[in-house]
């Protein structure tokens, strides 16, 4: 069993709903357990910043599935969702967007998966969500996620609670 660390957003429709919803889609994949999920934050939109604020948050699942296996499970809850990928919009508005963050201490380098995540260590609205439930978790090449939250600004990083 691997731990795992999720990062979930949102921006269109009931974002906070939606992602209370993913949550439960996590807890039902297969070989996989939901041990942690943190609040729900408020989050300026990040990259392409002509869009509604996001609905942020975190989870931690143990998992026995393959990265890409779990990859793929994210992609189908996202699409359960009603989430369709426009390959020429970058940081656009999503209703669901799930990232695999870390995959265990890990380095994944594949064509469809990196862990980390590439942007993990610079984004705020998803390490203050990831320091809330998995401050001790380490990122590769970067050091663990309580040091790397402290490097960042994260004051327009705003709790709404569950």
């Amino acid at each position: 069993m691997t731990l795992a660390c999720i990062g979930l957003g949102g921006n269109l429709g009931d974002a906070a709903q939606t992602l209370r919803g993913a949550f439960e889609a996590l807890s039902a994949l297969p070989q996989t357990t939901l041990r942690a999920r943190s609040q729900l934050y408020a989050t300026p939109a990040w990259g392409n910043q002509d869009q509604p604020p996001f609905i942020n948050a975190a989870a931690v699942l143990e998992t026995a599935l393959p990265a890409p296996a779990l990859l793929e499970a994210l992609l189908g809850v996202e699409q359960a969702f009603g989430r369709v990928r426009d390959p020429a919009v970058h940081w656009g508005p999503r209703v669901l967007d799930l990232d695999l963050l870390l995959y265990g201490e890990q380095v994944i380098d594949l064509p469809q998966l990196k862990v980390p995540h590439p942007y993990l260590h610079e984004r705020a609205f998803v390490l203050v969500p990831l320091a809330e439930i998995a401050p001790d978790a380490l990122i590769p090449g970067q050091g663990r996620v309580r040091d790397a939250v402290m490097r960042i600004e994260t004051s327009q990083i705003v709790s709404i609670g569950g």
